[in-house]
């Protein structure tokens, strides 16, 4: 074992069976830190973007945070209900896109896989950038390089992931369990003190918001209700993440389809209540909260601005201080866990991401490296995809989570709404076939529900578009466009080689001759296995050529080639200019042009070396030459090996590796491997 599988082997672990996949799968205790986390965490960001958009027009607009609040949640509750009925109604995993392919058509299922690409990558990009935001505040010394902190984040993420989804799965429980359990007591703790009139305020109670400019006279209605749409818009960032779950059905264990159902039931609960409970406890506690890069609207009680230095610290932050006052373990728990569940939140599109790829990638929208499970069976190659686009948005945007929040949240809606009405046609179109009055009651039932979630879902998403489309929501936009470009190009190309490599009775007919040619640099070993290699083909005609830069070399050939008296003749391709590559090309072509209806076949001898270095210095111009023959119509190309004494190094050390002891030797029952003086322990 190499130097590189045992770093892979450490990072990695074992590698998996994929009769063991069955062992991967996911109870629903741990499939709900896994898919949840992102919709869980948002905890920690919608209510702020909520009372930074309220801000706008002072702190009296504070008063309308609890029913924006209400709002995101009433559309939380008939989203999860909706993806309830798609769970049962399609367990494959395929989700929104699945929905909108079969119900909708292939145009509509790829802006649904499109939108949730580029969600998935957003999702990383947010949840990373403002864990390190969190981590700055905390650490002086990583101010100012939040960007490259992200990028740290983001690998060791990708290197969990690529252990497999059970076993990250496993890593991230725990803290997302102490998240919620934070809060929860905390929200608990907090009302409980507002009930019993001990309710304390927190840090910002007593300073003042300026209204941001353009707002500084009295709201009209109009204004108002637009001030009130950005601001649930922004507050709808609490429902990311919560499609990942039907996307995932297939990591559940049996059933499947059941498990998922309750999870997200379970997630709907506990992020509503949670998000209920921060926005109540921050309007009743008088947080004054305005955008980071705005503090210069903060004012102090005296009517002064903030200190240049002043630090504004994040909503729950500020909850927690001021409900366990002089308990300072409880505000460290609560921040702590909040800053780790940030970063563990893109663990969802971590594994959201890679299942819709691989199923994009079965349908033949996404090429098919994408289906490709790892020696973990993950699906590696997609979550390394991810990885990759993650870091590409994070250091663009330098992990600034105010500029890339505002290109969140379009994607996801845009699938939430295609999906609903797809689940609306699945039902109509099912309701024509069933008679039975039950079934036909349930289905109409799960119609409605869906019908209801497309009206929440696609007034969210025209409010989403008219509020943010100028701020950022375009560049998600045109992302969209830009991966439905892609898609639709890669599935035209699958199916045009597709068609192309179709079999017909054209394929059976045998080529009127085989012409073969054996490649010549000096006569010596190589060069006499290549030809007794095309001897036993027994082609129509065998012939040996040599390309020649020095007459001087080319003679002396001839002459050993007569005296040793091969049987083959050898023919010499001189090359005026020094070149080796094309005049064997275009040899190989003439041949091919003489006889259009037969076959050329070029063996070329190549050095089998033991040591990387070593390739170096061997088989160069025969790697140029093959490169230009496969482009060759009609002219196949053979190697033939020659293995040096080098090569042994190499097989001895295959060898050793073999007859090395493994995890789970003794288990399986099969035998030590021997000592030094090649004797094997004997039970």
């Amino acid at each position: 074992m190499g130097v590189g599988d045992v770093s892979k082997r450490i990072l990695l672990g074992r590698k998996l069976r994929s009769s063991q996949l069955g062992e991967t799968l996911l109870p629903k205790r741990v499939a709900l830190p896994v898919f949840a986390s992102d919709a869980l965490s948002s905890v920690a960001y919608a209510p702020d973007e909520i009372f930074i958009m309220l801000s706008l027009a002072g702190a009296t607009t504070y008063a309308w945070s609890w029913k924006v609040g209400l709002a995101v949640a009433v559309v939380m509750a008939a989203v999860i209900a909706s993806y309830r009925q798609t769970v049962h109604a399609y367990p494959s995993g395929g989700g929104d896109y699945e929905v909108a392919k079969v119900n909708l058509g292939e145009r509509a299922g790829m802006t649904v896989g499109a939108a949730l690409l580029v969600d998935y990558v957003l999702t990383v990009a947010v949840s990373i950038s403002s864990g390190a935001q969190y981590a700055a505040a905390a650490i002086p010394a990583l101010s100012g390089h939040e960007a490259t902190f992200a990028v740290g984040l983001v690998l060791a993420l990708t290197a969990m992931n690529l252990r497999g989804v059970r076993e990250s799965g496993t890593f991230f429980a725990i803290p997302t369990y102490a998240f919620m359990a934070g809060i929860l007591v905390m929200c608990g703790v907090g009302m409980f003190q507002l009930v019993t009139g001990h309710l304390g305020t927190v840090e910002t109670a007593d300073l003042q918001v300026i209204p941001s400019s353009g707002y500084e006279q009295e709201l009209t209605t109009i204004g108002l209700i637009f001030l009130l749409a950005r601001a649930f818009s922004s507050g709808c960032a609490a429902l990311t993440g919560v499609e990942a779950i039907s996307n995932g059905v297939p990591a559940f264990r049996r059933p499947k389809s059941r498990n998922a159902a309750s999870t997200l039931l379970l997630l709907g609960l506990i992020a509503i209540t949670m998000m209920l409970s921060v926005i109540t406890l921050a309007h009743q506690m008088g947080l004054r909260y305005v955008d980071p890069h705005h503090l210069d609207r903060l004012r102090l009680a005296d009517g002064s601005p903030v200190p240049a230095d002043y630090d504004q610290h994040t909503v729950i932050a500020q909850l927690a201080r001021a409900i366990f006052d002089g308990f300072s373990p409880g505000f460290y728990f609560v921040v702590v866990v909040t800053g780790v569940v940030l970063v563990l939140a893109a663990n969802t599109a971590f594994n959201g991401f890679p299942v819709l790829g691989s199923i994009l990638a079965k349908d033949g929208y996404a090429p098919r490296a994408l289906g490709s499970r790892g020696d973990r069976l993950a699906y590696s190659n997609g979550i390394v995809f991810l990885a990759v686009m993650a870091i590409v948005l994070i250091w663009v945007f330098d992990a600034e989570v105010t500029r890339l929040i505002q290109l969140y949240i379009v994607g996801v809606f845009i699938s939430f709404t295609l999906s609903q009405l797809g689940m609306i046609r699945h039902w109509t179109r099912h309701l024509e076939k069933v008679k039975d009055p039950a079934e036909r009651h349930r289905m109409q039932r799960s119609r409605l529900i869906n019908t209801i979630g497309l009206g929440f879902t696609g007034t969210v998403l025209v409010v989403v578009l008219i509020t943010k489309f100028l701020a950022g929501a375009w560049i998600t936009l045109l992302a969209m466009g830009v991966f439905i470009a892609i898609m639709f190009r890669i599935r035209r190309h699958y199916q045009r080689v597709s068609d192309e490599l179709a079999a017909d009775d054209q394929d059976k007919v045998l080529p009127t001759r085989v012409h073969a040619v054996v490649l010549v640099s000096k006569l010596h070993k190589p060069t006499l296995r290549a030809l007794a290699f095309a001897k036993a083909t027994r082609p129509n005609v065998l012939e040996a050529i040599y390309v020649s830069t020095d007459v001087g070399e080319a003679d002396g050939l001839l002459a050993e080639w007569d005296q040793r008296g091969i049987d083959v003749p050898l023919k010499v391709l001189y090359s005026p200019y020094r070149e080796l590559v094309r005049p064997v090309v275009e040899y190989a072509s003439e041949i091919r042009a003489a006889n259009p209806r037969g076959v050329v076949a070029v063996y070329i001898p190549e050095y089998v070396v033991g040591h990387w270095w070593e390739q170096l210095l061997h088989n160069q111009t025969a790697l140029r030459l093959k490169g230009r023959l496969l482009f060759t119509p009609g002219v196949m190309v053979t190697s033939v090996p020659y293995q040096l004494r080098s090569s042994a190094a190499a097989l001895e050390r295959k060898t050793r590796s073999a007859k090395r002891a493994k995890a789970g030797d003794v288990r399986r029952g099969a035998p030590s491997a021997p000592d030094r003086r090649g004797y094997r322990q004997v039970d």
